[in-house]
């Protein structure tokens, strides 16, 4: 037998946590623990290459074939070299498959317990090999699809660790489909008698809050006292009867419980903060807590409202991809995890509509934010009687529809009581909504202005609680996330009197009126170019390349342009380039773009914006006089004015929104600095790469510098890829495709249809823009062809003259304010960025939604 050693080595944690393919599933995730700072125990693995030349020498005799010489030698010096040639052994099955997304393997594969010197783990390690083509785990592979020539085998190897307790535990509950619980079971000694199912352990059910920061302790369940235990000694491990003291009494006191909670969730979000499902199982030494295994969750029940439990769920993000068109860090995934549930379930809560509890209406997939469509869908239409197409076309148009019952005189009757709560609770908030924006935004210049507590853990605390009087202003999250009634009545008004054509009458009677802040702001940036335009040493300097964008500065202190810049940046400074991002800049910070702008918007005239908006109004009035009764129009006006306020508040809480996350965003930036002095972060601005808690737990200490490193190290690469994969529009899990869904955007010959937000018919070139710091190549009239837009883009809209979207739908910022500015706007038209060519001529049609291709 060749005594050379084998040409993969052992691999230790750092090795496993790079090598997958060789480390296995168990071993991989043990060493990418270890590599995050979470409590692994010392341990390495013995690579599957080992296990792939060990076939080819002995075909499948494994379990009494003869290891290599190189092998055994090797095996033999690194249990000398650890000390552990007379210390018990944990021998682990790491297949190459197991622990997946998709099969877990889980009590598939052996696991040899109380292994003690080389002898004994040469054999274990025969067995663990030969686990793994037991009929088990050959019908096991044979059911979800994997090949048997890919099956392979690594083993991970630790100390046995003295249990005093030991079990499993789950970041999610995977019964009831909900992911704000944690549920731990406990046993007293080691925990294969749990795994196993021999004994009837603790079960105790952690419940999170909004911010995912603190855990509660709710319902707990202490097992029977006919438990039984496995304990070790010098013999090997035994199943006894647990003692009668321990049997009567809770496993883990509420704190110990608490404390392994927040260890459990902290390793699920190491692993991935986006997915945060795991299944743990865990050891008590008496001291302290370990982890010796982590697999993600694979089935988890579907908390969804039994009407629609039969089809599929329809994940898309159309709409938020207006919002949210990159991929997340760490810390964006940790603010609109929650957040989202919030601002979407604040109509019905105020209308009394009973909502199913527990139900996650966002998902991260691939690092993009996506929205629960389906349940979208259903509330809308059980609580209100809205149409899924009208939902389809709010939130992004071509998408699958979910299927309903007809509507009947009985569903309508009881649907009245949630109108009558909804006008009577939400119309005192509306009333008021400008006065909360106010103090909201007092608030946050307040928080700006003040200096951050020395203390690092002092200043955390201050930032939650901070975090959670955004999170409770219930009047700014009922004007975001309920603008879209108003609206909906609108075009539902419309759609009776002039069929297919209500979207494009609906933008035309929306045009103009009180501008939102968002057009405000758009507004003023014009008086501001006009300012320039006054002034040639401004306009000069705006145009000059290599411009400092400081030197407005230099200005005289009372030249109207530094006072109107200076204003506008005190009003709007908060804002930024895709500003729900807390990694990007503010205005503020780099007002460069704004200077750009102002610029690019040199000789357009705000009086011609009004004078489009107006014609458009009136049209569209003269046809409503022609073609609706007058007791119609009456409620057409009420509709209108309804729509025009919510739309207003929808982007006044935007910006407010805004405004208090650029005050948190400075003390972030506070914390990221004490976090990189420490050697955790190489820049402060990475500290968004860290979840809340994660932040919480490193200033503390409980995760070392080191793990901190690495676990931004990671995100940081695994979001470049992120950024070069664009996932799907619409995602559908949990059962099949639904029949009637068609994701591709109609098209005849050289014409393309979506979502109709804006009306009117624009003709004329197409400048194509995936970003909108590059609306400096926009010329006056041209027709803006854009991926999504966020307020950033608005001031590009006062010099368009049609604009096309590839993402968005009717609640859209983008189309919102094209409505304001009453531009011809199609939305919702996948792929066309890549259809139309920069210079092209293009036609517009905002009325029907169709855009006619050179």
């Amino acid at each position: 037998m060749n005594a050379a050693a084998p040409s993969m080595p052992l691999l230790d944690w750092d090795a496993a946590a790079t090598q997958r393919e060789e480390a296995g599933g168990k071993g991989w995730q043990l060493g990418l623990l270890a590599r995050y700072g979470l409590p692994v125990p010392e341990g390495f693995v013995i690579p599957a290459s080992v296990y792939r030349k060990a076939v080819r020498e002995n075909g499948d005799a494994l379990a009494h074939c003869r290891l290599d010489n190189g092998v055994i030698a090797l095996l033999n010096d690194e249990l000398a070299r650890r000390g552990w040639l007379e210390t018990p052994l944990a021998v682990r099955s790491s297949a190459t498959m197991e622990d997946s997304a998709q099969a877990s393997f889980a009590g598939i594969h052996l696991t040899r317990l109380n292994v003690t010197g080389i002898d004994a783990l040469l054999d274990a390690v025969r067995a663990v090999w030969a686990s793994l083509w037991t009929p088990q785990a050959v019908a096991y592979r044979d059911r979800f699809g994997i090949a048997h020539a890919d099956a392979a085998m690594a083993v991970v190897v630790m100390p046995l660790l003295p249990a005093r307790a030991a079990g499993i535990a789950f970041s999610c509950d995977p019964r009831a489909g909900r992911d704000d619980r944690i549920i731990v079971h406990a046993h007293w000694g080691l925990g294969e008698s749990l795994v196993g199912g021999e004994a009837d352990g603790d079960e105790y059910v952690l419940h999170e809050d909004v911010l995912d920061t603190r855990l509660s302790l709710g319902e707990k369940r202490i097992g029977s006292k006919a438990r039984k235990t496995v304990m070790q000694d010098q013999g090997g491990t035994h199943t006894i009867d647990t003692p009668r003291d321990e049997a009567a009494r809770q496993v883990l006191d509420d704190a110990q419980a608490l404390l392994l909670g927040t260890l459990v969730r902290d390793a699920a979000s190491a692993l991935d903060f986006g997915r945060p499902f795991y299944d743990v199982e865990w050891v008590w030494d008496g001291e302290r807590f370990w982890i010796v295994q982590a697999r993600p969750v694979t089935a988890i029940a579907r908390n969804t409202y039994p009407a629609i439990a039969s089809q599929p769920t329809i994940w898309t993000n159309g709409n938020s991809r207006d919002v949210m068109p990159l991929p997340m860090s760490a810390l964006d995934w940790c603010g609109v995890r929650r957040l989202v549930n919030e601002l979407l379930e604040a109509g019905y809560r105020h209308a009394g509509y009973p909502l199913l509890p527990g139900t996650q209406r966002a998902a991260c997939f691939n690092g993009r934010l996506y929205l629960n469509l389906s349940l979208l869908m259903w509330e809308a239409w059980d609580g209100f009687g809205v149409p899924p197409k009208i939902i389809n076309e709010m939130a992004g148009g071509h998408q699958p529809e979910i299927a309903v019952p007809p509507d009947t005189l009985r569903d309508k009757l009881r649907r009245i009581p949630y109108f009558i709560r909804f006008a009577r609770t939400t119309g005192p908030v509306r009333k008021h909504a400008e006065q909360a924006a106010a103090s909201a935004m007092a608030l946050a210049k307040e928080w700006k202005a003040a200096t951050p507590p020395h203390d690092p853990v002092a200043s955390y605390t201050l930032l939650l609680d901070r975090t959670r009087t955004v999170r409770g202003q219930r009047e700014l999250g009922l004007m975001q996330g309920s603008g879209g009634a108003s609206l909906s009545m609108l075009v539902g008004a419309l759609e009776k009197h002039f069929p297919g054509e209500a979207n494009a009458m609906a933008a035309a009677l929306l045009a103009g009126g009180t501008p939102s802040v968002t057009a405000q702001q758009g507004y003023d940036l014009m008086s501001l170019a006009e300012v320039a335009e006054r002034h040639p040493e401004v306009q000069a300097w705006l145009t000059q390349p290599g411009r400092d964008d400081n030197g407005w500065r230099a200005l005289a202190p009372e030249h109207p342009f530094r006072r109107g810049f200076a204003d506008f940046l005190d009003r709007y400074g908060h804002r930024g380039v895709y500003e729900s991002y807390w990694r990007h800049q503010r205005w503020h910070d780099t007002p460069g773009y704004l200077l750009d702008t102002i610029a690019g918007l040199i000789g357009t005239r705000a009086a011609d914006v009004r004078a489009r908006q107006e014609k458009a109004r009136e049209q569209a009035w003269q046809r409503a006089r022609a073609g609706m009764p007058w007791h119609a129009r009456q409620m057409l006006k009420f509709f209108v004015a309804s729509a025009v306020r919510d739309s207003n508040q929808r982007e006044l809480a935007r910006s407010t929104f805004a405004a208090t996350a650029d005050a948190l965003r400075g003390q972030l930036l506070h914390l990221g600095r004490a976090l990189m002095e420490r050697g955790a972060l190489v820049q402060p601005e990475h500290i968004v790469e860290l979840t809340l808690p994660e932040i919480g737990l490193a200033l503390r200490g409980v995760t070392k510098a080191q793990g901190v490193a690495n676990r931004v190290e990671d995100r940081l690469a695994q979001r470049a890829y992120w950024e070069a994969v664009h996932g799907p529009d619409v995602i559908q899990v949990d059962g099949p495709p639904v029949a009637v869904a068609d994701v591709s955007m109609p098209a005849t010959g050289k014409v393309r249809t979506g979502v109709a937000v804006g009306a009117g018919i624009a003709r004329g070139i197409a400048r194509v823009i995936r970003d909108p710091r590059d609306g400096t190549r926009l010329n006056q009239g041209e027709i803006l062809v854009a991926p999504s837009t966020d307020p950033a883009w608005t001031p590009l809209f006062l010099k368009v003259g049609g604009l096309v979207m590839e993402t968005g739908g009717y609640l859209s910022h983008g189309a919102i304010v094209a409505r304001e500015f009453a531009i011809p706007a199609v939305v919702n038209m996948p792929g066309i960025l890549e259809q139309i060519r920069d210079g092209d001529v293009i036609e517009v049609d905002g009325s029907t939604g169709r855009v006619r291709l050179a």
